[in-house]
C-alpha cells in the first residue's frame, strides 16, 4: 500500500477513493478502519471512512488515530487526512485537533491544509474558500445545520481550532513551481507554523502542490490535492498506468435514490428528478416523531411505486423548514430520526431485491451504508466531480452511489444510472 487515507465521512471517502482511482491509483475504500487480516488484495492506495465530522473533537481524534495507526501497520507509505471541500467543523473542531494530532503520531513538523477542489466550484485565494464566485461565508454553506460556515478565511478558521500560528502559501508563490512551495514550507518551518493553508484556484495548481508535498508524511485537504500524488509515487517507480473504469458491472436488482441531504445542491437534485416524472416521497421529521410515519410503511411505498426514473425518498427542505424543525425536536434528534428511518428503509428494500442505491447526504451514507452492511466498496467510474458508482466488497452484493449533499450536477439523480450494466 502506498497510500493511506483517513476521510472523516463516508461521501468524502468516495469522492477520494474516485480520485486516486481516476489518476491511476488501484483503490479500495473501507466503511470504518479495516479489521486484522484484511486483505487489501493489490490495492496501491486504502482510503477509510469514518463518521467523524461531526463529533466532538476529542472521538474524532481518538477514531482518526487509531485508523492512521492500523492504516501504517498494513504498511502506508503517506497518510491522507481528508475532510470536505468546503471545509466543514466548527470552531470546536474537528480539522484542526485531528491534523495536529495525526502530525503528533507520525512525528511530521509540518503538513498542508488544501481543501480546494477547482472542478466543483472551490477555491482558494489569499486563505479566503470560495465555492463558486461567492465567499463560503456568503454561500449556502452559512446555513448548514451542522457546521454553519460564516468565516472564509481559512488560516483565520483553523487558527481557533490549533495550538500554535498557522501559516499560507499564497497563489503567486505557488504559480512559481515546485520549488517556490518548497521554500514556502522552509519559512513556515522557521516561524513555528506546523499547518499552512495553500492556495489553488486551478487543477494545474493541485498537481504542483501534490508534487512539492512527495516528502511529506501527512496530507490535508479536499480531494483535490490528491490528484498530485500519485505521479510521485510514479516517478519513484512504485506505481504503474491503470486506466479508470467507464462504467460499473451492477448486481441485478432494482433502483432506489434515498435522500437525506438538505443542502442547495440536492434540493435542487430533488426538484429535477420530480419534474421528469420520478415517484417521489417526502419525509418530515415531526411525522417520524409522532410514528404517523416509519420505515414499513416508505419501504412499501418504494416497493410499489413505478415509472421511467426509479423512486426517490427525500428529506431535502428549505433551510428556514429545517430550522423550524429543529427548534422543536432539537439539532441531533431531528437528523437522527431522518438518517435511522433511511437506513432502516435500505435495509427493508435490500432484503426485497434493491440492489442499486443512490444515497445523498454523508451522514444519510453512513447510516445507510451501516445498516446495509457493506465494510469495502471498489471504485468505479465517476458520475460527476467527486462522485463514483462503487460495488461492494465482503458483504451484500450492491452497488452504491455516495454523494456528498454539495456535489453533482442538477440532472444528477437522473443520469448515474445510464453507467451501470
Amino acid at each position: 500500500m502506498l497510500l493511506g487515507a483517513v476521510a472523516d465521512d463516508l461521501t468524502g471517502a468516495s469522492d477520494l477513493a474516485l480520485m486516486l482511482s481516476r489518476q491511476g491509483m488501484k483503490t479500495v475504500q473501507t466503511i470504518g478502519a479495516p479489521g486484522q487480516g484484511f486483505d487489501v488484495g493489490d490495492a496501491d492506495a486504502v482510503v477509510v471512512a469514518l463518521k467523524s465530522r461531526t463529533i466532538p473533537a476529542g472521538d474524532a481524534v481518538a477514531m482518526s488515530l487509531d485508523t492512521a495507526r492500523a492504516l501504517r501497520a498494513a504498511g502506508s507509505e503517506q497518510l491522507f487526512f481528508k475532510y470536505c471541500s468546503t471545509f466543514d467543523s466548527t470552531d470546536q473542531g474537528n480539522i484542526g485537533p485531528v491534523a495536529e494530532a495525526m502530525l503528533d503520531l507520525l512525528g511530521a513538523d509540518l503538513t498542508i491544509a488544501c481543501p480546494a477542489f477547482p472542478a466543483t466550484g472551490r477555491t482558494i485565494y489569499q486563505g479566503h474558500l470560495f465555492v463558486g464566485d461567492l465567499l463560503l461565508s456568503d454561500s449556502p454553506m452559512k446555513d448548514h445545520p451542522l457546521t454553519p460556515m460564516r468565516d472564509a478565511n481559512l488560516v483565520r478558521v483553523l487558527r481557533r481550532q490549533v495550538r500554535g500560528p498557522v501559516g499560507l502559501i499564497p497563489l503567486a508563490m505557488v504559480e512559481q513551481g515546485v520549488a517556490a512551495i518548497r521554500e514556502g514550507f522552509r519559512r513556515a518551518r522557521a516561524a513555528g507554523q506546523r499547518i499552512v493553508i495553500v492556495d489553488a484556484i486551478r487543477d494545474e495548481h493541485l498537481r504542483v502542490i501534490g508534487a512539492a508535498c512527495a516528502d511529506m508524511a501527512l496530507i490535508t485537504g479536499g480531494s483535490g490535492v490528491a490528484m498530485g500524488l500519485p505521479d510521485n509515487f510514479r516517478a519513484a517507480g512504485k506505481l504503474s498506468a491503470a486506466a479508470p473504469p467507464s462504467m460499473l458491472e451492477a448486481p441485478p436488482g432494482r433502483s432506489v435514490i434515498l435522500a437525506g441531504s438538505c443542502s442547495a445542491a440536492t434540493r435542487g437534485q430533488v426538484r429535477t428528478a420530480i419534474e421528469a416524472g420520478a415517484p417521489a416521497r417526502q419525509l418530515d421529521a415531526l411525522e417520524i416523531a409522532s410514528g404517523a410515519t416509519d420505515a414499513a410503511r416508505v419501504a412499501d411505498w418504494v416497493v410499489a411505486a413505478r415509472g421511467d426514473h426509479p423512486p426517490l425518498v427525500y428529506s431535502s427542505a428549505d433551510p428556514a423548514i429545517v430550522r423550524d424543525v429543529q427548534d422543536k425536536l432539537g439539532v441531533e434528534r431531528a437528523g437522527a430520526l431522518v438518517e435511522n428511518l433511511l437506513a432502516d428503509v435500505g435495509r427493508r428494500l435490500l432484503a426485497r431485491g434493491f440492489t442499486r442505491f443512490l444515497i445523498a447526504g454523508g451522514e444519510t451514507s453512513g447510516a445507510v451504508v451501516a445498516a446495509l452492511g457493506v465494510s469495502a466498496l471498489r471504485i468505479g467510474p465517476e458520475i460527476d466531480p467527486g462522485v463514483p458508482w462503487t460495488r461492494g466488497i465482503g458483504g451484500p452484493d450492491v452497488a452504491l452511489a455516495l454523494k456528498s449533499g454539495n456535489f453533482g450536477a442538477p440532472d444528477f439523480f437522473l443520469k448515474a444510472w445510464g453507467m451501470l450494466r
